[in-house]
């Protein structure tokens, strides 16, 4: 046995992908018994726990792709949830008061922001523009935490759904014309392949997509199967959305929520 671990590498950051995956599983496992002992909600214990063992903690993993797999898989799942349990009759009521939310949670912080970098730090406006966009959007991270408690179909949290996918949206489109700025590849057919790739992604969630779901459903009835398919389905939405030049929380937000 003390041979057989000899030839192993246990130089950090790991680099065996077996023991990579054991801990991260191990991680995923314990990360929220431990935090669950001090009322720290799960998602944050998996948060701080990736923190810790990442290239700016102990160093025990690096960024790898099978690390980015990881965060990807987590983000556009909790995405898809998102869109999947909105309740569509309750968006649509509100949507007025979800949109204005929305503009005014992003333009607020964005405002400030760009005034703040340009006259005080001293920035370029564009620098200044790029920096306040980071945190004039927000993520659903905390969305777990209302499904789990039984409030996603409260307005509040129907609007702050809402709200962030409209902050996150033109946050996106701000940063792809910023980049493109910045390269000076920003003209009228830029915005006129960005428009109609978003319509045709659109129309392919909305109108393809369940037309291939219904299909399959009604083909098959093994719930493990139909498990898989979802999933292929919300990964696919998300691959469409950044081939459409979106990102691909859109394309799982999307296919949840149609």
């Amino acid at each position: 046995m003390v041979l057989l671990l000899s030839s192993l590498d246990f130089s950090l950051p790991l680099t065996n992908p077996v023991i990579i995956f054991a801990l991260v599983l191990f991680i995923i496992l314990f990360a929220p018994i431990i935090f669950s002992k001090i009322k720290v909600p799960h998602i944050i214990g998996l948060i701080i726990a990736g923190v810790l063992v990442g290239p700016h903690g102990l160093n025990l993993l690096k960024r790898d792709t099978s690390i980015v797999l990881f965060g990807t898989v987590g983000l556009l799942y909790i995405m898809f949830l998102a869109g999947l349990e909105i309740d569509l009759a309750e968006f649509k009521k509100n949507r007025k008061k979800i949109f204005v939310f929305g503009l005014l949670t992003f333009l607020l912080p964005l405002i400030c922001g760009t005034l703040a970098a340009y006259y005080i730090l001293g920035y370029s406006f564009l620098s200044s523009l790029l920096l306040a966009s980071m945190f004039s959007t927000h993520t659903l991270v905390a969305y777990p935490i209302a499904s789990k408690y039984g409030v996603i179909r409260n307005r509040a949290v129907a609007m702050a759904v809402g709200g962030t996918m409209i902050t996150d949206t033109v946050a996106l489109l701000l940063l792809a014309a910023i980049s493109g700025m910045a390269k000076e590849q920003v003209s009228a057919t830029f915005w006129v392949q960005l428009g109609l790739s978003s319509i045709v992604f659109v129309c392919v969630v909305l109108f393809l997509f369940p037309v291939i779901a219904r299909w399959f459903f009604k083909k098959f009835d093994d719930s493990v199967s139909q498990y898989v398919f979802v999933l292929g389905m919300v990964f696919l939405a998300s691959f469409l959305a950044e081939a459409a030049g979106i990102e691909a929380i859109i394309g799982a937000f999307f296919r949840g929520l149609f």
